[in-house]
């Protein structure tokens, strides 16, 4: 899809800031526990975005998902690892520019600007699961939250994952989320999430908020109180859990 230079750069600006301060916040202590992912330490998520990264090193590379993986890691150092897998993502995304045709897992979207946002979206969420492990949390850039939301909403929980059915939580109901002008309605099957951008249509429940809290809230790194609800409680549970499936 179509990425303006100033919108790739903005991406490339947050991935490496946020980074940043992920081996920051590492720097308090690796041993940490990571309560938003549980059995994790610090020492494990460095480690995970790092790997992520020289992934999508990889997948930029040859234009497609790499095998075997991951490859052997082992006896690197953690925030040293941590440095040299975002550079490498850094060059390989400038290098593959935004319009390179590559593998990613949304239909939608074949090309290389797709990686630019995810590697940004993919650092902001675990910058805060670092902080949460060192009760540090510092703010979400808003339009980077509002832009994680569409990604989150249309990309992962709209693919094409449900068609078997494949789900413990087969809600039949429509969801609102709004923030910041910004609209999406969600309308949840057992083999499908149908995901437009707007209000139109009556829903069973509605989230909203500011974009932060509601970016953090949909990945499960905040809870409930930290947005607005309405509507059916029971529904809003089942599309939190339909998101988590998604997610993890």
């Amino acid at each position: 899809m179509p990425l303006p230079p100033e919108r790739a750069a903005f991406y490339l600006a947050h991935l490496t800031s946020d980074s940043d301060r992920l081996a920051e916040v590492a720097r308090l202590g690796l041993t940490a526990a990571v309560p938003s992912c549980p059995g994790w330490t610090v020492d494990d998520l460095v480690r995970h975005v790092a790997t992520v990264y020289l992934h999508k090193v990889e997948v930029l590379r040859t234009g497609r998902r790499p095998d075997p993986w991951p490859p052997e890691l082992t006896g690197r150092g953690t925030l040293d690892l941590l440095t040299e897998s975002r550079d490498a993502v850094v060059a390989a995304l400038t290098e593959a520019g935004t319009d390179k045709p590559t593998w990613t897992f949304f239909p939608g979207d074949q090309t290389s600007a797709f990686w630019y946002r995810r590697m940004a979206l993919e650092t902001v969420v675990h910058r805060v699961d670092a902080e949460l492990a060192h009760a540090v949390l510092a703010p979400v850039d808003k339009d980077l939250a509002v832009d994680g939301i569409d990604e989150l909403l249309v990309a992962t929980l709209g693919g094409p994952w449900w068609e078997d059915g494949d789900t413990e939580h087969p809600v039949d109901a429509a969801v609102r989320i709004t923030t910041n002008g910004n609209s999406w309605t969600v309308k949840l099957t057992a083999t499908a999430a149908e995901v437009t951008a707007g209000s139109d249509g009556d829903v069973d429940a509605e989230i909203f908020g500011e974009p932060a809290a509601v970016y953090l809230w949909l990945w499960g790194r905040a809870d409930h109180s930290v947005v607005q609800l309405a509507g059916d409680e029971s529904v809003v549970e089942e599309f939190h859990h339909r998101l988590a499936e998604c997610t993890t």
